[in-house]
């Protein structure tokens, strides 16, 4: 007799927990089913035990020491039973699911398509960042017999991930968003960021799925191939086009279903800063259009939606007005807000940057670069945080460094900064949303 519970049994359990699951004692949902996970400095094993206690209806554990056979099951690892089990319940949901993946814009192009598609559909969205081996599990097993769809991220910082996450998800609809200079150290530079993210693509051309694409795109287009495919771009044969309408720093623009007239089209006002994220608003539109959302209804989800969670918001604090894009940062999503926010004709410019991370040996060229590009900015001081662009204060002497975020916070209280429009991007472990107290 086998002593682990089947995966079966292991299902019949998850649904008479409701389909509650936690993972962390700290935050217990009553009448959950508690994983207990492993991490480099716990052992969830040990909590399993005052998880019952604490209202769980059940506690799954690979310690055979603290399995009890009623409350407390036994399976042979953890996380592989939590993969397993999101694995066998998407094999119970007959909705289509939206993989996203891409190096910039994976989060902001989920909460639109999701804004999009849930004006017609019962929608399921990942929450937040669970996009890794551990997130990817804990959205699917979220999803239940009323949504009628849903969209699933994927994050990934080396090779063989995105393909791993795939053959849990199961999407039957994929987007990668772009391929850019994100986790270069991870996958080994750029071509293997190609690589990497396209498992996608070759995922979906396995099990006869479709894309979204961005047409204009002529790296997507390569790696895509011969899998069907839904266009959007800037070409009115796509199946949805549209035009940017350079009025202010939000995106503004119009769009049109394939051979449509632009022309006729109303001006959709977005709350979305940067103009790179018209792309973005357009794949959700397209998405949106596939799956027979009216227009005026993708309309109105586009022009209301909020950014949340420090992504391309626009505050304004007594003194300042505030572009807070400090969520993550790679060179490529840098490059341009820099961009983008060198052109805005707008007065008293700062941006304050902070470190890239995960770019192991591409690190200090990578920074440079960056570093490189202000000096060709005009009329914008520049404030700079971290350890990697601290490491060339004394070659860039026009810019303010400095080495740690606290060191930039005793700058700031004593330097109070008025009248400014301020860009602040930098790597999720910056924490340069700190700053916003003082400035």
């Amino acid at each position: 007799m086998n002593k682990y519970i089947s995966i079966e049994d292991l299902y019949n359990v998850f649904i008479s927990c409701n389909q509650l699951i936690s993972t962390d004692t700290r935050n217990l949902e009553l009448n959950s089913l508690f994983f207990a996970l492993k991490g480099d400095n716990f052992n969830a094993n040990l909590f399993a035990k005052s998880a019952i206690d604490q209202g769980c209806k059940h506690a799954i554990v690979d310690d055979e020491t603290i399995s009890n056979g009623t409350t407390i099951l036994l399976v042979e690892n953890v996380l592989e039973s939590l993969q397993h089990l999101a694995k066998y319940h998407r094999t119970k949901l007959q909705i289509p699911i939206i993989g996203i993946t891409g190096s910039n814009g994976k989060t902001t192009n989920k909460e639109l398509i999701h804004a999009v598609l849930s004006k017609k559909y019962n929608t399921y969205a990942t929450k937040g960042n669970l996009n890794n081996h551990i997130g990817v599990p804990l959205t699917l097993l979220k999803i239940n017999t009323t949504h009628e769809i849903a969209i699933v991220e994927m994050g990934a910082n080396h090779q063989g991930e995105i393909s791993f996450l795939s053959n849990i998800a199961q999407p039957t609809y994929g987007l990668i968003t772009n391929i850019g200079k994100a986790h270069l150290e991870g996958f080994g530079g750029e071509e293997g960021i190609k690589k990497g993210k396209s498992e996608l693509y070759k995922y979906l051309k396995e099990h006869n799925g479709k894309i979204f694409i961005n047409g204009d795109d002529s790296t997507l287009i390569e790696l895509a191939g011969d899998i069907p495919k839904i266009y959007y771009g800037k070409n009115n044969e796509f199946d949805v086009y549209g035009k940017l309408i350079p009025t202010n720093e939000y995106v503004d623009f119009k769009w049109a279903k394939k051979e449509e007239a632009l022309l006729e089209k109303p001006i959709i006002k977005s709350h979305l800063f940067g103009h790179y994220n018209f792309i973005n608003i357009l794949c959700a539109t397209c998405i949106g259009n596939y799956f027979g959302v009216e227009e005026k209804h993708i309309n109105d989800a586009i022009s209301n939606y909020l950014p949340e969670m420090n992504r391309s918001q626009v505050k304004q604090t007594t003194h300042n007005t505030l572009i807070l894009d400090a969520y993550n940062a790679n060179p490529s999503s840098m490059q341009l807000a820099i961009n983008h926010f060198s052109n805005q004709n707008i007065q008293n410019k700062i941006v304050i940057l902070g470190d890239m991370f995960e770019l192991g040996d591409y690190s200090a060229k990578e920074h440079e670069a960056i570093l490189e590009a202000l000096k060709l900015t005009k009329d914008i001081k520049c404030i700079l945080i971290g350890e990697h662009f601290y490491n060339f204060e004394k070659k860039y002497l026009g810019f303010s460094f400095y080495k740690t975020i606290n060191d930039a916070i005793v700058f700031l209280k004593d330097n109070q900064l008025m009248h400014n429009t301020i860009l602040i991007k930098g790597s999720r472990g910056i924490k340069l949303e700190k700053l916003v107290d003082y400035l």
